[in-house]
């Protein structure tokens, strides 16, 4: 049982990581599935697959009604978990993951937007591309009502717009590489063409971090602060380029320890959106990586 188990980890691991935007809370949903696999009575399960997809997200649903009430008291802006991913690293969940759909973090944070139940149906369709019927089973509504999540789910994210779109990782590499040079030299001409003059930086603190609390608007402001980081001179500092996500990002090391983590959402070859993860809380899936 535990060799069908592990088999099925990887795709259990991405459905509850879509869901709940945590690595750490993820890892901990597949392993409650698995200790409920192994208390299930044997012969009663037919389908191991459609089963386990069932327990993590009725898991997920459950842990998304109190989520709500923890990032209404977050300080400053929430930005989901990163993981790091590519042959790189140790350990990467999602290697075997065949569909990357709703992985990268800009897409994690949109799903934020969603009701629970719109947010599991939209990731069972679009990630697993199961049918109506077996959606409706695995989160317990009728037929009917799993399509009206779908179609809601589908409108408002129409209506907020992916700000990257469909992602890019040719234009992501481009970013990335102007971003550490800028940080490693201080020259920011190459980066300018690839910023939007209204460029966001959204910046994760936990506030515990030293980073904005609030969004950064504008491209020289932007500029400013990447300066103002490297003025800074933290002993140790270290630019390492990477894959977050699925995506070249970069992991900003201070004193061997992963400080900040950086992606960017990226519209017509240039950047909209920069998402920096500096609270350390969210830093330790991360760094277990890493030490792996």
């Amino acid at each position: 049982m535990h060799e069908t188990f592990a088999a099925y980890r990887p795709l259990l691991f991405s459905v509850a990581y879509r869901m709940l935007g945590s690595a750490t809370e993820a890892e901990d949903v597949v392993q409650e599935a698995w200790l409920r696999l192994a208390g299930a009575e044997e012969g009663r399960i037919r389908d191991l697959r459609a089963y386990l997809v069932q327990v993590v997200t009725r898991l997920c649903l459950d842990q998304l009604k109190s989520a709500r009430a923890r990032r209404e008291r977050y300080v400053g802006p929430w930005l989901p978990q990163p993981v790091l991913t590519g042959p790189g690293v140790g350990d990467d969940p999602l290697a075997a993951v065949e569909r990357r759909d709703l992985l990268d973090l800009g897409a994690l944070l949109l799903l934020e937007r969603l009701s629970p139940q719109e947010r599991a149906v939209l990731v069972l369709r679009e990630a697993l591309e199961l049918s109506h019927a077996e959606i409706a089973e695995t989160i317990g509504v009728s037929e009917a009502a799993a399509r009206q999540h779908l179609t809601r789910a589908r409108r408002r994210l129409a209506q907020e717009g992916r700000r990257g779109g469909t992602p890019d990782p040719q234009a992501h590499r481009k970013l990335v590489v102007a971003l550490r040079v800028a940080f490693e030299t201080g020259d920011v001409q190459p980066l300018i063409g690839l910023l939007r003059a209204d460029v966001v930086l959204v910046s994760d603190t936990g506030g515990e971090a030293r980073a904005p609390r609030r969004p950064i608007a504008g491209r020289d402001k932007v500029l400013r602060f990447a300066l103002g980081v490297r003025g800074r001179g933290e002993p140790g500092l270290a630019v390492v380029e990477t894959y977050v996500n699925g995506l070249p990002g970069l992991v900003f090391h201070v004193g061997g320890t992963p400080a900040y983590v950086m992606t960017c959402d990226v519209v017509d070859g240039v950047a909209a959106r920069l998402l920096l993860v500096a609270a350390p809380g969210k830093l330790g899936y991360v760094a277990w990586q890493l030490a792996g």
